[in-house]
């Protein structure tokens, strides 16, 4: 079921999103070559202590992880994508990492991900980022009122089919309020014109995400980490978006 949120609700929301968005800032000036990823781990955890926030990861057991996640960000690097499982892994110049975050402050929350290359930037990868986050520009930007679902879905497709890259439609975005996952499920492919229709207080992570040469994945062995099937480099971009009646309002940029 669809629960459309009031603005003082979608304001509720944004406190937890700018949180959100301050993490994830921290950790990009946090990730360089050399840090362990469980240092980064540790630093989440402790902020949301700090801030009295509740992660959603914690304990999270859906059916497509081995359960339960024990973790308060995912942290994936080079054919890595989604639900990295964060592990004794130092950094190493030219990764690239994708941090995957949502929390709840007082019961509303927020999820976001970006994508970085630590130390020296190799162009392709540089391309592939700029390309999810192109794509969910051009996302945000159908998320309007009297659009749908498939609208969203079809202009990150096109970005993706512009730059060249496959795209997978097993894992994409979701509704979000009380709860990080609730109806409906947003794509990152589909046809313009189709799908829920886009209504004042729908609340959404929009999330595309790449990979380089494939549009297949497989789970990693400990049962989260979710990585390009041909060993391709990827990257994941996102945001949390409240349809409104003055157009989409994003609830985890930066305050």
């Amino acid at each position: 079921m669809v629960e459309l949120k009031s603005q003082g609700e979608i304001e509720r929301m944004r406190v937890a999103g700018r949180f959100v968005a301050e993490i994830l800032a921290e950790l990009r000036t946090l990730a360089r070559v050399g840090v362990n990823l469980l240092e980064l781990e540790e630093r989440v955890r402790q902020r949301i202590r700090e801030r009295g926030a509740v992660s959603c990861y914690w304990d999270y057991a859906p059916s497509f992880g081995r359960g339960p996640f024990r973790n308060t960000v995912c942290l994936s690097v080079n054919d890595a994508v989604l639900h990295g499982l964060p592990f004794d892994y130092a950094l190493r110049d030219g990764d690239v990492l994708s941090m995957d975050l949502a929390l709840g402050i007082d019961g509303w929350v927020a999820d976001s991900a970006t994508s970085m290359i630590v130390g020296a930037a190799d162009a392709e990868d540089l391309r592939l980022i700029r390309a999810t986050e192109d794509a969910l520009a051009a996302a945000i930007a159908v998320a309007l009122p009297g659009n749908r679902i498939g609208d969203i879905s079809a202009a990150i497709a096109e970005v993706a089919r512009a730059n060249g890259y496959p795209v997978n439609t097993e894992f994409g975005g979701h509704g979000l309020g009380r709860t990080m996952h609730e109806d409906p499920h947003v794509p990152n492919a589909g046809r313009a014109g189709r799908g829920y229709p886009l209504r004042p207080g729908l609340t959404i992570a929009i999330e595309p995400w790449f990979a380089r040469t494939t549009d297949r994945i497989y789970t990693d062995p400990d049962g989260w980490t979710i990585r390009s099937a041909d060993g391709s480099r990827t990257a994941h971009s996102e945001h949390t978006v409240a349809i409104t009646a003055d157009g989409p309002q994003v609830l985890t940029a930066a305050a």
